[in-house]
């Protein structure tokens, strides 16, 4: 039976181009970029033109870039590097209640280690109230971290109007762009972003690189300390393969696919809606990232709505790759109102440009039958 994978905001297949990219830097070109050697001069202009193009990708300058293991690493470099660099005069973070897991664990900690977290409310949608998050800035406060486009529920946040008000206030703005990298509009000047979290594995890169926009002036205290790589800020020889990958899967990023994959979005939505009793989660059009769908079936349990599907060969997801061993509601759709038996009859399907018309049109043939099938012995009728 052929595996149809819908489960692209968990992870991404690898484009061959990008695999081609990669070879060299494994066998002939293989020097570490810190060696000052022939065979480390070659890893090393490999890096920095790496660099350049993620860094035009999204308006940054070349070095305001620096390469880590990906986003649960920046993410964690931006609010403890911040926190500590800040400890004690500033001790104050904001954030949202739907946020990925490593933005809430790493708050989580840091309030064992003095930091006061406010954990932003959001609508019905996913989006944050601008009032709410104006009113919560303080004197103390160091930094405001939003996601940009939502990995469970593909709500897109207006990154322009939250800028704005963290100009305003004088604080730090950070986003873990993760989901919408080159799937939405990303610029830092235009956003008003201080820092950015970007990784490669979720737009066809290889697994186990990302970035961390940093822009000039803002300094953070390492999570690493070693020879000094990264502008020090990041400690530990480069995956340079790895930098290279992320380059190519960067420039080969087609806004053509982008429309494809909306036109497939909406077509799974308008499909999956005519199941009665069911219900979308997250934001429509232009605010829904182009690849997200998120669905609850109301009174069926996700697991078995997935199971069924897993056995007419469909990959899919109850909720983010990191949660799905739990059997605990999704944090986000507990936040944007949805009950226990809401939240759980729920399934994520997130395509790629991969995805074809053929593999749409046989989800939503076989999606209703497994839907009645498990009504019809729920016992939450």
């Amino acid at each position: 039976m052929k595996q149809i994978y819908f489960d692209n905001a968990a992870s991404t297949k690898t484009d061959e181009k990008v695999v081609e990219a990669m070879m060299p830097y494994f066998g002939e070109k293989f020097g570490n970029a810190s060696s000052v050697h022939v065979k480390g001069q070659e890893a090393k202009h490999a890096m920095e033109n790496a660099r350049k193009v993620i860094a035009k990708s999204i308006g940054a300058r070349t070095h305001e870039i620096i390469f880590t293991s990906g986003g649960t690493e920046s993410n964690n470099l931006t609010l403890k590097g911040l926190f500590w660099q800040n400890f004690p005069e500033k001790n104050h973070i904001i954030t949202t209640k739907i946020e990925h897991d490593c933005i809430l664990n790493t708050c989580k900690w840091l309030e064992k280690q003095g930091a006061k977290i406010t954990y932003l409310d959001v609508d019905s949608e996913g989006f944050v109230d601008l009032e709410q998050l104006r009113n919560s800035i303080t004197d103390k406060t160091i930094v405001v971290s939003v996601i940009h486009g939502n990995n469970e529920i593909g709500t897109i946040q207006d990154l322009e109007m939250i800028g704005k008000v963290c100009r305003e206030k004088n604080v730090l703005f950070h986003t873990d762009a993760c989901q919408s990298y080159t799937k939405t509009f990303l610029d830092v000047k235009t956003q008003n972003l201080d820092l950015v979290t970007l990784n490669s594995h979720k737009i066809h890169g290889p697994k186990g690189v990302g970035t961390l926009y940093i822009r000039d002036g803002i300094n953070l205290t390492p999570l690493f300390h070693g020879g000094g790589h990264e502008r020090k800020i990041r400690s530990g020889t480069e995956n340079v393969s790895g930098i290279v990958g992320f380059a190519k899967a960067v420039e080969i990023a087609d806004k053509r696919d982008v429309e494809k994959m909306a036109g497939m979005r909406d077509r799974l939505i308008e499909g999956i809606l005519k199941i009665e009793n069911t219900k979308l989660n997250g934001a429509q059009g232009d605010k829904r990232l182009c690849n997200n769908i998120n669905v609850s079936f109301n009174n069926i349990e996700g697991e078995a709505v997935g199971g069924y599907l897993e056995q007419k060969g469909f990959c899919t997801s109850t909720g983010s790759a990191c949660a799905s061993h739990s059997l605990e509601t999704s944090h986000v759709l507990k936040s944007i109102g949805l009950t226990p038996v809401q939240g759980n009859s729920s399934i994520r399907v997130s395509i790629s440009k991969f995805t074809t018309n053929e593999e749409v049109d046989y989800f939503l043939e076989v999606l209703p039958s497994i839907v009645n099938k498990l009504r019809r012995i729920s016992p939450l009728r």
